[in-house]
């Protein structure tokens, strides 16, 4: 499996919601309106796109597994906390 081509989109926090992401699988495949959520205890987690119908959510798409999963989110996290690191810079820069 190789995920590439991670795109981040912060958005202003909202109920724990701080940005989506998308990736290409394989090259083969992209997948996006992935949902990156601060967890309670501290750090981040993903959240795959559903659809409602009727009274119920379905999935759009998620992991099978949990090694998949995890894999998943250590290189979409790793790559959304690089975006956020240079938007501290220009914080940083903008305060002087």
């Amino acid at each position: 499996m190789k995920i590439s081509e991670i795109q981040i989109i912060p958005i202003k926090p909202q109920n724990g919601l701080v940005a989506f992401a998308g990736f290409v699988l394989d090259n083969n495949l992209y997948l996006g309106s992935i949902g990156i959520l601060t967890r309670p205890e501290g750090g981040y987690r993903l959240v795959y796109p559903t659809k409602k119908v009727g009274l119920r959510n379905i999935n759009i798409f998620h992991p099978i597994n949990k090694e998949f999963a995890k894999s998943i989110e250590k290189e979409v996290i790793k790559k959304f906390e690089d975006v956020m690191k240079k938007y501290d810079r220009y914080d940083e820069i903008d305060a002087r």
